[in-house]
């Protein structure tokens, strides 16, 4: 009989989300009159740009004649595609990138657990807490976690930095040796973000202390205020020691098409046996090239669509949609005076409960008294206990409906 990976066993109960699904499946098998309002998973509900779906509807028709078909693509992306990316998103910042520094792929959580496959199992990992649990998770699958301490509720060999109200989830930096940071900017679940000033500290860090910084930033569209970088790139010396995620997801409703990229500056060095470097760019093209078949022809034309002047105000105009639903909700949750942070340069709202409720007790209540399903903080890690985090992804009615509830509960 085939042994199986024992790391796998050491990962806590359910995933975060498949366990908010369990409970708002088994509430509606209870009451299915329930009109329940989702402000939990955070997955878009307005349909695709018009211009994604123009390119995508031509992209169909070039695979029906043998002149034009597609078969096989590049793993790496279409040139038309990176070309865009490099262009729009980074070019116009002042930011200089090669196309062989960007990997298209089908998803930044794909990425993001992936990574860590080309790094040496001994290797340090640092983690916010609160933090997207794949992370974690893939982390732990792959041996680095050490034993689970059911009594702090972490990982022995994660080093965890601590977020909270008092350094307004923001971490400080790491107190011991470390070999990967994973940051999340825009922060999810916080919403909370860096200034150029902060993230120069991280970066600077890095250079210092020999170490990499894997830097998710799948939701840097949402940003609004001046300050805030949109890329790690924007700050000087970060091209020597991160590695940066993006996701065309939530920026174009891309959920469901799956098209996201990843960039890995050749600059950046890795440590092998004898103490000779290695280029981390090189390791992540083999690994991408070996696992990973490409993004559709098709997808990878809608998404450069969005860099097309049409794609890109009508992705602006889907992004203020879901922002203003962010206001409403933070507004709201204010105005019957929950303490509330992000949902400025974020789709999320990060709550702390009312009556020092535990998040799950929290979820329990907000499912049971007034229909709505959101994310425990604690799902989050165990500074996310006593938070609730709530997405403005859904309609406007659904977010209006919401917020009209929460507003007639009794805490």
């Amino acid at each position: 009989m085939a042994m199986v990976n024992q790391h796998f066993l050491e990962l806590q109960g359910s995933y975060l989300f498949s366990e908010i699904a369990k409970r708002r499946s088994k509430y509606m098998e209870q009451h299915p009159d329930a009109n329940v309002i989702s402000l939990g998973i955070g997955d878009v509900t307005r349909g695709l740009p018009q211009a994604v779906i123009e390119a995508m509807h031509q992209a169909v028709d070039d695979m029906v004649n043998p002149s034009s078909f597609r078969g096989y693509g590049p793993e790496q992306g279409y040139s038309f595609l990176v070309d865009a990316i490099i262009t729009g998103d980074y070019h116009r910042r002042g930011i200089e990138l090669s196309n062989d520094e960007v990997f298209v792929s089908d998803g930044s959580k794909c990425d993001v657990g992936n990574i860590q496959e080309i790094f040496s199992q001994d290797s340090i990992v640092a983690v916010q807490d609160p933090v997207y649990p794949v992370y974690v998770d893939t982390n732990v699958m792959a041996g680095r976690a050490g034993g689970f301490d059911t009594a702090l509720g972490r990982y022995k060999n994660i080093v965890y930095l601590d977020c909270s109200a008092d350094n307004d989830f923001k971490p400080a930096l790491p107190t011991e040796r470390v070999d990967l940071i994973y940051l999340c900017y825009p922060n999810n679940p916080t919403g909370m973000t860096l200034t150029k000033d902060e993230l120069k500290v991280w970066v600077d860090y890095a250079i210092e202390n020999d170490c990499l910084i894997l830097f998710d930033s799948a939701y840097e569209a949402f940003i609004t205020e001046e300050d805030v970088p949109h890329s790690i790139y924007e700050i000087e010396g970060a091209r020597q020691v991160a590695i940066e995620f993006r996701s065309f997801s939530k920026t174009a409703g891309f959920t469901g098409m799956r098209c996201a990229y990843t960039v890995v500056p050749k600059e950046l060095r890795g440590r092998a046996s004898g103490d000779n470097l290695v280029s981390i760019n090189e390791l992540w093209n083999r690994r991408h090239t070996t696992k990973f078949n490409g993004v559709s022809y098709v997808t990878q034309k809608g998404a450069a669509a969005i860099y097309t002047p049409e794609g890109q105000a009508q992705t602006k105009e889907l992004i203020e949609y879901y922002m203003a639903n962010a206001a409403m909700i933070r507004d709201g949750l204010q105005e019957v005076g929950f303490t509330v942070y992000g949902g400025v340069n974020a789709p999320y709202i990060w709550l702390k409960t009312p009556n020092n409720m535990s998040s799950w007790d929290f979820f329990d209540f907000l499912l049971k008294e007034a229909n709505i399903v959101g994310t425990p903080g604690v799902g989050f890690g165990t500074c996310g206990d006593g938070y609730f985090r709530l997405t403005s992804f859904g309609s406007r009615e659904n977010t209006e409906q919401a917020i009209a509830r929460i507003k007639n509960l009794s805490f």
